[in-house]
């Protein structure tokens, strides 16, 4: 029997299309079949515009900020509370987006943030009190969970289809590590060569644009299911320990970032960061041809093996070695996320997908602040600089150790 293609048909005004299915003849390249859907494309495209942003927005501050104040710590602490802020709201703008739709709610979120994005511009071109800008990065921690919306998307789309979702989920993954290899350059690159605000400016002009064109995508929008008495995910069995270990996975990349870009030191940690990115993406798309998934304990073992290299290669010295070392570490990084979130998507019912997904990245936010407070410690205090690769092993340890614990993947499983 030929593979099936889902084909949207009207449902009526203001509902949400049905889909039927129709015999024909899709690619072999899982990831062409996935693009032949209608309206897949149109959605993936405006969502990354959308994400790219998410790369984007830390450094540009930083950069902005730094160069208004000339004071990397005030730069440092409104970067962190606006990442404080974010962990505090998104639960609640996934739980809107689960409650009323996509586009009811993103594009008003994303206005509020872009408006927060231009406030905090305007307050450190003017060189307003410092206080002003804690106020006005706080308001952009309504920027939505696109990446989140996105996985939500496919899992309406592909239901039914384990190894499809199984693709879908590795593309968004890869897709993810590109926008985060990319944000910072393109941040740098247009701070630069134009004004120390353009970073922040460029950043909220694709968000709302991407966000925008995303929304307008109402064919592939999963339609609002019923408002069911349940509470938080958090009250599902298994979502606690799951995301006991995406904090510690968190922790992982923020200790590993912050512990290369002080070994490094200089111009060059930027290109050999991206390295990390580019080993995680180029995995994310492998393992997203794979025709057998791996589980979440297995993908941690290979993580906390492989976090190993960075370690063993800084010890030579030099710096080609270390960028080889962090290629390999970053293979580990897609595919352990894409398995943690199929856990998150197995565990979460569809009325509760994106509150779900977006306290998953909650929870591995704040591992990355954790892991990054650590690593800057100890690049201060440690008798030698490789030390903090200890970090990235001991927390993927951690990570495996609190999932074999807890029995995550055979609950999701059951």
């Amino acid at each position: 029997m030929p593979p099936q293609l889902l084909v949207p048909t009207p449902a009526g005004p203001g509902l949400a299309p049905r889909y039927r299915e129709r015999p024909a003849v899709l690619p072999r390249n899982p990831y062409l079949r996935l693009f032949a859907l209608p309206g897949t494309r149109a959605f993936t495209a405006g969502n990354l515009i959308a994400r790219l942003p998410s790369g984007m927005t830390g450094i540009s501050a930083v950069i902005m900020i730094s160069a208004g104040y000339d004071s990397y710590a005030l730069a440092g602490a409104v970067t962190a509370t606006g990442l404080a802020a974010s962990a505090l709201a998104a639960p609640w703008i996934a739980r809107l987006v689960d409650r009323h739709g996509q586009a009811r709610v993103a594009v008003p979120a994303t206005l509020v943030a872009v408006l927060g994005q231009l406030a905090l511009l305007l307050c450190v071109r003017g060189h307003a009190p410092a206080w002003t800008l804690f106020c006005a990065i706080a308001l952009t921690a309504t920027t939505p969970n696109t990446g989140g919306m996105s996985r939500a998307r496919w899992a309406h789309l592909l239901r039914g289809d384990a190894a499809a979702l199984h693709t879908a989920n590795s593309f968004e993954q890869a897709a993810d590590e590109l926008c985060f290899m990319l944000g910072p350059v393109v941040a740098a690159v247009v701070c630069s060569a134009f004004f120390p605000e353009a970073g922040t400016l460029v950043a909220a002009v694709l968000l709302l644009t991407g966000v925008l064109l995303f929304a307008a995508q109402r064919s592939t929008e999963p339609p609002v299911a019923p408002r069911t008495s349940a509470g938080s995910p958090l009250r599902l069995p298994g979502m606690v320990p799951l995301l006991v270990v995406f904090l510690a996975t968190g922790a992982v990349f923020g200790s590993m970032e912050v512990t290369a870009l002080a070994f490094v030191d200089g111009p060059a940690a930027g290109p050999v960061l991206a390295l990390q990115a580019a080993g995680s993406c180029a995995a994310g798309l492998l393992y997203g041809r794979a025709r057998r998934t791996a589980g979440l304990r297995l993908c941690l073992a290979a993580m906390t093996l492989l976090m190993a290299a960075p370690l063993l290669m800084a010890r030579t010295g030099s710096l080609l070695a270390l960028a080889a070392g962090l290629l390999v570490a970053g293979m580990a990084t897609a595919p352990t996320m894409v398995t943690g979130m199929g856990l998150v998507q197995k565990l979460t019912p569809p009325s509760q997908l994106n509150e779900g997904m977006t306290l998953a990245v909650t929870a591995l936010l704040a591992g990355v602040a954790t892991g990054s407070a650590t690593a800057g410690w100890t690049a201060d205090h440690a008798p030698s600089p490789l030390v903090g690769f200890l970090l990235p092993v001991t927390a993927a340890g951690l990570a495996l150790a609190l999932c074999a614990a807890t029995g995550v993947g055979r609950r999701a499983r059951g």
